[in-house]
C-alpha cells in the first residue's frame, strides 16, 4: 500500500497548472491517476519553460505518479473509449471552459449515465456563470481581478503589482485537492457521488480574506482607500547579505532593542504596544534597518536568535536547496526519470505515519500507458489496434 488514498481512481482530464497540481498532489498520497491528454494538442505544460529531453520542469514537476492515456474526444470512438475508462472511477476531473465538456460529450451528465456514483470536479477560471465565466483565464487575469495585485502594491492608489508566482493555480489545485478527499469521504460513509466546483477566483478571495479584507469585514464600515500598515518589507540589508527578522510579540520587540544596541527604543511612546507599533511602522523599521547596517548577516543572526527574536537568512534558490533544514527535513530528492534524466523535486509536503507515500511513477510520456488503459478498462487486444488504426487513440509505444 502506498499512501492513504491507495485504491482511488482518477481520471484527470486538466491541463497546465491548476488541475494537474491537484491530482499530482492526489497521486502522490496513492491514488491512481489516469491523464488523459488529446492526440493533437497535448497539455500545454508539455512544452512551457525549461526542459530536457522534450520534458519541461513544468510538467514533471506536476505530472509525477500519473499513467497517461491520448485519445481524440472530437471522435466518437475516442469518446466511446474515454467513457469506458470513467465508468468505474471513482472522480472525473476537468478544467475546459464552461460549456465545452458538454459540447464533447463529456459533462457531469455524459459521466454519470455510465458511473452514477461518480465525483466530477469543474475547476474553472471565474466560476460557472456571470459576465467573465466564459473568458479565457491565466493567473495574472485572476491576481488583477480578486484583489491581489492592489494587495502586493501594499496601497489602492499604486501601481498593482503581481506576485512573482503563480499563486491562483497552485492555491487552486491544493483547494481542490482537499475538496476531492472531502466528497470522497462523503461517498465512503453514504455512497453518493456529486458535483464538485472550484473557481480560481473563489479560492484566492476566501484565500486573501483571512488576512487582507480587514477593512471589507464589517458591514457598513468599509474603509473606500487601502493601504498597507507600512511599505517596508521585513527584509534587512547587512553588511554582508540580506536577513528577516520578525518581531511581533512584547517580548520579541524588548529582546530586538537590546540586541542591537539601542535599549532606549523601549521608552519610546510610539513603540510601547504591538497597535503603535504597527502604526509607526514604517519608522520602526527604518530605524531596524538602520542598527542592522552596522554588522555581517552571520553575526546579527547569532545574536538575534540567542535574544530569541525571530530571524533567518534570505536564500536564493540555490541556497535554499542545501540549508540545512531543508537537509533535516528530507525535503528534496532526486530520481531518475527515463528521458529526462536526473530531476530534483520536492516531496509532498504532508507526510503519513501509517501509510508513508512512495514515488511510483514518473512523469508520463505523451500516450504512453494508452494500451495499458484501455485494455484494463476492459477493452480487447482487437479494439485496442482497431482504434489505433483509426486514430481515435494514440500510444508512444
Amino acid at each position: 500500500m502506498s499512501g492513504p488514498l491507495s485504491g482511488i481512481k482518477i481520471v484527470d482530464l486538466t491541463t497546465v497548472i491548476s488541475g494537474p497540481s491537484a491530482t499530482m498532489l492526489l497521486a502522490d498520497q496513492g491514488a491512481d491517476i489516469i491523464k488523459v491528454e488529446s492526440i493533437s494538442a497535448p497539455d500545454h505544460a508539455r512544452g512551457a519553460g525549461f526542459g530536457s529531453h522534450h520534458f519541461t520542469s513544468v510538467f514533471l514537476n506536476n505530472n509525477r505518479n500519473k499513467k497517461a492515456l491520448a485519445l481524440d474526444l472530437k471522435d466518437p470512438k475516442g469518446k466511446a473509449a474515454l467513457l469506458t475508462v470513467c465508468q468505474d472511477a471513482d472522480v472525473v476531473i476537468q478544467n475546459f471552459r464552461p460549456g465545452v465538456v458538454e459540447r464533447l460529450g463529456v459533462g457531469e451528465a455524459d459521466i454519470r449515465k455510465r458511473n452514477p456514483e461518480v465525483i466530477y470536479v469543474s475547476i474553472s477560471g471565474f466560476g460557472e456563470t456571470g459576465p467573465l465565466a466564459h473568458k479565457p483565464v491565466y493567473d495574472p487575469i485572476i491576481q488583477a481581478v480578486s484583489g491581489l495585485a492592489t494587495i502586493q502594491a501594499g496601497s489602492d492608489e499604486l501601481r498593482p503589482r503581481l506576485v512573482r508566482t503563480i499563486l491562483p493555480d497552485k492555491l487552486t489545485g491544493i483547494v481542490t485537492a482537499q475538496a476531492v478527499t472531502s466528497a470522497l469521504f462523503h461517498k465512503l460513509k453514504t455512497g453518493e457521488g456529486q458535483h464538485v466546483r472550484v473557481s480560481m477566483l473563489d479560492a484566492v478571495v476566501n484565500f486573501l480574506w483571512s488576512s487582507d479584507m480587514g477593512s471589507q469585514t464589517f458591514v457598513g464600515q468599509t474603509v473606500s482607500q487601502q493601504r498597507a500598515a507600512t511599505f517596508i518589507d521585513l527584509i534587512y540589508e547587512t553588511k554582508t547579505s540580506y536577513i528577516s527578522v520578525s518581531a511581533m510579540a512584547n517580548k520579541q520587540w524588548l529582546a530586538l532593542c537590546n540586541a542591537v544596541g539601542h535599549p532606549e527604543w523601549q521608552d519610546d511612546e510610539r513603540f510601547k504596544t504591538p497597535a503603535l507599533r504597527d502604526q509607526n511602522a514604517n519608522e520602526r523599521l527604518e530605524m531596524t534597518q538602520a542598527a542592522l547596517l552596522s554588522r555581517s548577516a552571520e553575526d546579527w543572526l547569532e545574536l538575534l536568535e540567542a535574544a530569541g527574536v525571530p530571524c533567518a537568512p534570505v536564500l536564493t534558490r540555490s541556497q535554499m536547496v542545501d540549508h540545512p533544514q531543508v537537509l533535516a527535513n528530507d525535503l528534496l530528492f532526486t530520481s531518475q526519470h527515463p528521458v529526462a534524466g536526473d530531476i530534483r523535486q520536492a516531496r509532498p509536503a504532508a507526510r503519513f505515519s501509517k501509510t508513508p507515500l512512495e514515488t511510483r511513477l514518473p512523469a508520463p510520456k505523451h500516450g504512453e500507458h494508452t494500451r495499458e488503459i484501455l485494455l484494463s478498462a476492459g477493452m480487447t487486444h482487437e479494439d485496442v489496434t482497431e482504434l489505433l488504426a483509426a486514430g481515435a487513440i494514440y500510444a508512444s509505444d
